[in-house]
């Protein structure tokens, strides 16, 4: 099928993003806008704007109702769901299916293999993967036993959780008990769903990914990305190729990820998570994500190629146009998270309306944002507001460049989050790379007045 008219149901940069692509491939874009984004950067230049509803995420880009009722309006051929809200959702991937309408993304199928986090352990073990010791939760009261066979300390994670939500560290046996049924209470609440599940707690590890695109047949790896700078398990800085990284292991990583991809007969863009336990030399599956994500900027510079359309072509139900020998990576990438957020303030959400937005230009330098000067930065969504990545012949190049990117930015009206990535580049530690997932919050210790600076 070929697609003539796509509705994307997202707001913000990935919203422009997706709507740059279907301008070049001639798709005409229309944007799903609730009423806070109905003047926004995307709203002014996508070919159409359909209402969706209030502002609040609840009554307009999580409602699968509403969403559907403006692609039909629209008349699109398809919907893009973008990263966050609806874009791993199966209610809206089956509602389309019995609409006629394409969900940009993968099947309903693929998308249930991996949106339960038991599931997807499952799915990885039998394609091989190693997966962090641990096990489901049966019964509360079996938690001393299971705990007993993995070892202290430990993670309890919510099956419906994500994104760092859910999870809960017990480091001392005799807090076990209590923790579980707080986090079986919590679980429930927040994600409708009160199962856990028992994790070994890797103290020095590193979050590194492998991107993966697939036509249901061929399944091809993008390389590794880096995302073990997190705050609270928000990531805030990603780089392309894993820094620091032994190569036989980056090999397995690969290999791992493609052989997960084929097992599900995956479809379309998705990233195979993986944590780096540095002290054993080895890696553990954490979780696959099926959508296209806030970090594939690194991955487009490294390979030269757009991921959204890759993901549109896949969804037209066109075989990939490459191989894996096809794929060839050039220098290093590095992408920032521009914030509205006070890291004096315990890095309190700061909406307001933007006054000044100056962003850097030049050779390697790419900026994916929805902002300019008289924006408004509305409280209802993620404080995301812009995406700094460069591009370097290696990554001390692309230090380089991110450093005197970071100096040329300027956001006026609302506070941002880059004081905090200058003072993380003048870091010798992150500088070397190879930086685990604890290292950010050590950073956040050594600098409790940094904020204050900007």
């Amino acid at each position: 099928m070929i697609l003539r008219r796509v509705l994307i149901a997202n707001r913000g940069e990935i919203a422009l993003r997706i709507i740059r692509t279907c301008r070049r491939l001639g798709i005409e874009a229309v944007l799903a806008a609730s009423d806070a984004d109905l003047d926004s950067i995307p709203a002014r230049l996508a070919d159409r704007v359909v209402r969706l509803g209030p502002a609040p995420p609840s009554a307009s880009y999580l409602d699968v109702d509403a969403v559907l009722t403006a692609a039909k309006t629209a008349g699109a051929d398809a919907i893009h769901p973008g990263y966050g809200f609806l874009s791993e959702n199966q209610r809206l991937a089956r509602a389309c299916t019995e609409a006629g309408i394409v969900f940009i993304g993968p099947t309903v199928e693929q998308l249930a293999s991996v949106g339960d986090k038991l599931e997807a352990r499952r799915h990885a073990v039998a394609a091989g993967l190693p997966v962090v010791p641990g096990g489901a939760l049966e019964d509360t009261a079996d938690a001393a036993r299971l705990a007993a066979e993995i070892g202290f300390p430990l993670l309890i994670k919510a099956v419906g959780g994500g994104g760092g939500r859910g999870m809960k560290q017990v480091h001392d046996p005799a807090d076990l008990s209590a923790t579980v049924d707080l986090a079986v209470a919590e679980a429930g609440a927040a994600f409708g769903d009160p199962r856990v599940y028992l994790e070994r707690f890797v103290a020095t590890g590193r979050h590194v990914e492998v991107q993966l695109i697939a036509d249901g047949e061929n399944v091809v790896h993008l390389g590794t990305r880096d995302c073990s700078v997190q705050r609270r398990y928000q990531k805030l800085i990603e780089e392309a190729p894993a820094p620091a990284l032994d190569p036989a292991l980056r090999e397995e990583m690969h290999r791992a990820a493609v052989a997960l991809g084929k097992h599900l007969e995956y479809r379309g863009l998705g990233t195979v998570e993986f944590l780096v336990d540095v002290d054993r030399g080895t890696f553990y599956f954490l979780e696959m994500n099926a959508r296209i994500q806030v970090e594939h900027p690194v991955t487009e510079a490294i390979t030269g190629l757009d991921l959204v359309a890759e993901q549109l072509a896949v969804a037209e139900g066109r075989s990939l146009s490459f191989g894996q020998a096809d794929v060839s990576f050039t220098g290093h990438a590095i992408e920032c998270r521009i914030n509205a957020e006070d890291w004096a303030r315990d890095f309190q959400p700061s909406p307001g309306t933007v006054t000044e937005a100056v962003w850097p230009l030049g050779d390697g330098i790419r900026i994916d944002t929805h902002l300019q000067a008289g924006a408004s930065v509305p409280p209802y969504y993620d404080s995301l507001l812009a995406k700094l990545i460069v591009h370097g012949r290696d990554r001390a190049d692309a230090l380089a460049r991110l450093r005197a990117a970071l100096a040329r930015c300027a956001v006026d009206g609302v506070s941002t989050n880059i004081p905090l990535h200058q003072e993380v580049l003048a870091e010798a530690e992150f500088a070397e790379g190879g930086v685990d997932t604890a290292w950010f919050t050590r950073f956040l210790r050594d600098h409790p007045a940094g904020g204050s600076r900007g």
